[in-house]
């Protein structure tokens, strides 16, 4: 009997063994979940031969439960490295369909989609059209390589003083003859093709009360229009009522539409004897390539381009469950769901029980810590002694018998 109890002591110690080693091989293994063994006694009871005195049968391995501890975040400064800062997984999806991660270490194919090392794409909410995210549905993230197309300036804003005290030039305007207008303002546009032209605002002061006239040149070629401004005497603007100066469309460069520029001067006062240009600003840009890609805590993708520019291309799809430890596990720190685990809850992170993202980080193993490990090992190496020291002992008791029979 001894020999069976401890029999069985052997194959408790070898499983967790086993488990412990495991743990420590995934010591460097991002996103890894250590595991623990679990054990319960055998006890025979046969028909109503109840007593006090009897003896157990044994252990067995019960159970090895996945621990669900957080690993340290370690930052990697990688734009597609992500960890979660608490509870969820991220949803990976290959040709066996979904699966889930707590290894957010991502990278680009030849074909911009975002996959792991494994080759699974990283799942997303798509963006919609009312500017937020889709939560019913997930597509794979794509990186979109494409540049970024160019948007042609239509409105200039400035925002000036201009002075009250300045004279009507005598010489008829002539953007060459600094002596037949006040003052000039230079700013960038962009056609629709995203190449850059150089605008020039002139203000000539007219002989009439507080009032002024503007000409608009792009690279040097007029609007052909002359748009006036006028103030009231404490010197805001009075006209145009709407604060819009509005000039003819140019041609702009071949093949691009012609330029029509609106000059918004809102803000425009006459004041004392400076003239002063607070901001400039316009709402075009020239074409823009992939500079960067940022994800926000939310799991926000965006991608960032060299003209200032950025589109929201996804929301990380993270998915959570009732009972986290019932999880059937996969190759490549992968899970599945499972009867047990209960069916996934999808959810962006931050809301509800959903952790928040960390960019450029990733999640290390939660048996990154070898202390308790070894502890472990050392346990079960001396457990598994023990029970051999029990079969020895059996076994000189067995010969015994069997020379006291002879």
């Amino acid at each position: 009997m001894a020999f069976n109890i401890a029999l069985s002591g052997l194959k408790a110690a070898s499983s967790d063994l086993e488990v412990t080693a495991n743990n420590i091989a995934n010591t460097s293994t991002t996103g890894f979940k250590g595991s623990r063994a679990e054990f319960a006694e055998l006890y025979s009871v046969a028909g109503k031969n109840l007593s006090s005195t009897q003896v157990g049968s044994g252990v067995r391995l019960t159970n090895v439960a996945q621990q669900f501890t957080a690993g340290n975040i370690e930052n990697t400064n990688n734009s597609l490295d992500f960890a979660i800062s608490g509870d969820g997984f991220f949803t990976v999806k290959d040709g066996k369909g979904l699966s889930y991660t707590r290894a957010g270490a991502f990278r680009q194919d030849p074909n911009g989609y975002v996959t792991n090392a494994a080759g699974q794409n990283l799942q997303v909410f798509p963006p919609n059209n009312a500017g937020g995210f889709d939560t019913s549905t997930m597509t794979d993230l794509r990186l979109i390589t494409s540049q970024n197309a160019a948007k042609a300036t239509s409105n200039v804003q400035l925002a000036l003083n201009l002075p009250s005290d300045a004279t009507p030039p005598t010489n008829a305007f002539d953007p060459k003859d600094a002596t037949s207008y006040n003052q000039a303002t230079p700013f960038t546009a962009y056609d629709s093709l995203g190449a850059t032209h150089n605008g020039t605002v002139y203000f000539v002061r007219n002989a009439a009360a507080n009032t002024w006239d503007a000409h608009l040149f792009v690279d040097g070629q007029d609007t052909g229009a002359v748009q006036q401004l006028s103030f009231t005497s404490t010197g805001a603007l009075a006209t145009p009522a709407g604060g819009k100066l509005t000039f003819p469309a140019i041609s702009a460069s071949p093949g691009a539409d012609p330029m029509q520029l609106t000059l918004d001067v809102t803000k425009a006062t006459q004041f004392g004897n400076n003239y002063a240009v607070t901001s400039i600003s316009q709402d075009g840009y020239p074409t823009g390539t992939l500079a960067s890609i940022d994800v926000s805590s939310d799991g926000v993708v965006q991608a960032k381009y060299s003209n200032g520019q950025s589109q929201a291309l996804g929301q990380l799809a993270l998915a959570n469950f009732a009972n986290p430890q019932g999880l059937r596990q996969l190759d490549n720190t992968n899970w599945a769901a499972s009867y047990d685990s209960g069916t996934p809850v999808m959810g962006a992170a931050g809301n509800g029980t959903f952790g928040n993202v960390q960019s450029g980080a990733l999640e290390a193993s939660n048996t990154a810590d070898l202390t308790a490990q070894l502890v472990n090992m050392i346990k079960a190496q001396r457990n598994y002694q023990a029970n051999a020291q029990v079969i020895s002992t059996d076994d000189k008791l067995t010969q015994t018998i069997i020379n006291i029979r002879n």
